[in-house]
């Protein structure tokens, strides 16, 4: 499925004569909350029909729109459901000043179906080793990667390696570095375990796979 970034004044080429007016926080979370969830439920006929016919950019706009009137600084993605067929995620990348309004935003979400579940952080997939990316003309596949973890305090410092993330251009090397631990761990565990992320020129010492990563990095929940 494909991701969307909510779109910021400073990603498009604005008309010079019309400067783009400063976005306005909502005072209050819990409100701005309903207006996106009513919004959501009038849109919500033309997102299924845009997904079923696999043409998503379709409510990309409408869908930019409304989450930006629940707070200009996040992001949101159409995703495939673990539990139902699809998945709204609505997140500020553990932001903590923009909390409130994905806590707000969750307390209100309906009820999960068979069609829709909602996330307020970008959610670990079932397995990260079966997951290729395409990216500038290359296919890479996160099965291919390989991390070197060290545990301290019960926070991970992690180095990540692939053999083809040497070729990448600076801007693709970073997201290619942290994409296959939010894959893996998803975006609140990855936040709140990975103290310093970096990316390794040759295989560290003693790596491991992804989903060894994921068992190590779990496992820290369970014993402090």
């Amino acid at each position: 499925m494909r991701w969307f970034r909510r779109r910021k004044p400073e990603d498009e080429v604005p008309d010079p004569r019309t400067p783009w007016p400063a976005q306005e926080v909502p005072e209050d979370p819990a409100v701005a909350a309903g207006v996106f969830w009513r919004r959501w439920f009038e849109l919500l006929p033309e997102v299924n029909a845009a997904l079923g016919d696999r043409e998503p950019q379709r409510v990309e706009h409408e869908l930019s729109v409304a989450v930006a009137a629940l707070h200009p600084d996040l992001h949101f993605s159409l995703e495939r459901g673990q539990r139902a067929i699809y998945a709204l995620v609505v997140t500020g990348q553990e932001d903590p000043a923009v909390r409130p309004y994905t806590d707000a935003w969750r307390e209100a979400a309906p009820e999960e179906d068979a069609i829709w579940e909602y996330h307020d952080s970008v959610p670990p997939v079932p397995d990260p080793s079966e997951v290729a990316v395409n990216l500038g003309g290359r296919r890479i596949s996160l099965g291919e990667f390989r991390v070197g973890a060290r545990v301290e305090d019960g926070m991970v410092d992690v180095e990540v390696y692939h053999p083809e993330l040497a070729e990448l251009d600076e801007a693709a090397r970073s997201a290619m570095t942290f994409l296959p631990l939010d894959a893996t761990l998803g975006e609140r565990l990855a936040g709140e375990r990975l103290r310093r992320v970096e990316a390794a020129e040759s295989e560290p010492a003693a790596s491991m796979s992804l989903l060894e990563l994921r068992e190590l990095v779990r496992g820290l929940g369970r014993t402090i």
